[in-house]
């Protein structure tokens, strides 16, 4: 699954990524989805979610996290790699086999 970064904005030394990815009830179903204080892997990073919305969530990082991974690479138009959280995906598993 991919994403693409909308906007990053400083947060007093942090730094705010906001991302948007496509959507569809199928792969929702498939626990591909994010939730809040939920966990999603940018680029092999794994991180917490923050306000997630549908199609679109963000993630926080520290000074230290965007020194010393590929997030200082990382602005508006760009494309990652994300994985939803894994337990999403346990539960979609679960409720197809009920």
């Amino acid at each position: 699954l991919t994403a693409e970064c909308v906007s990053v904005e400083d947060a007093a030394g942090s730094f705010i990524y906001t991302f948007r990815h496509d959507y569809s009830p199928e792969m929702a179903r498939r626990g591909y989805f994010t939730v809040d204080k939920g966990s999603v892997t940018v680029n092999g990073v794994s991180l917490t979610v923050c306000r997630p919305t549908e199609n679109t969530f963000q993630v926080c990082i520290i000074t230290y996290t965007y020194n010393n991974t590929n997030f200082h690479a990382i602005k508006g138009g760009t494309v990652v790699n994300i994985e939803c959280d894994i337990i999403g995906k346990y539960l979609a598993r679960i409720q197809s086999l009920l």
